[in-house]
């Protein structure tokens, strides 16, 4: 089993659906169907699962998991993380990256003005936004910037080798 720090979270056990040890499923898949294609799952304390049965309710999804037997089995696993390794993933194509391989990631502009660390990445609807840490002496006394993650525009190069995100940013901004 994988550290817990190369698990990625899923979706979430939901409240018990019938008294069969029947769960409802909150995904965070793009698909919600999606998250059935991972298996298994690790829930808790790493403790893995393979679901055994899955259908759509509704507009919610259902899933039967192995060893999961009564309404009670169901009760003590409700609201824990879906989590899976991260080799789990599917590969990428040359030039994609997942989120999770953009934090940490060093952020420079064009000019080579060093904004800080990537320390997460996120969609507001209208595209990926990067939030960055900015150095402790930033010399435009900034804490934070909220980059928008627009491939060409603003985001020039992504070097996962070298770590490092060059962006077509006014520092001061």
């Amino acid at each position: 089993m994988s550290q817990a720090s190369d698990n990625l979270v899923i979706g979430k056990i939901g409240a018990p659906h019938g008294v069969k040890g029947w769960v409802k499923i909150n995904t965070y898949t793009n698909v919600p169907e999606g998250i059935f294609e991972y298996s298994p799952w690790i829930l808790g304390e790493e403790k893995e699962y393979r679901v055994d049965q899955w259908r759509p309710h509704g507009k919610v999804l259902v899933a039967k998991l192995v060893d999961i037997e009564t309404r009670d089995d169901a009760e003590r696993i409700k609201n824990l993380d879906i989590r899976i390794t991260a080799d789990q993933l599917p590969e990428l194509e040359d030039g994609e990256f997942y989120w999770r391989e953009l934090t940490g990631m060093q952020v420079v502009t064009t000019q080579g003005y060093d904004l800080g660390v990537v320390k997460d990445v996120f969609n507001t609807g209208a595209n990926d936004v990067v939030q960055v840490k900015a150095n402790a002496k930033d010399a435009f006394g900034q804490k934070e910037r909220l980059l928008p993650f627009v491939l060409d525009e603003v985001v020039q190069t992504v070097d996962k080798e070298g770590r490092v995100i060059t962006v077509d940013w006014d520092p001061g901004f």
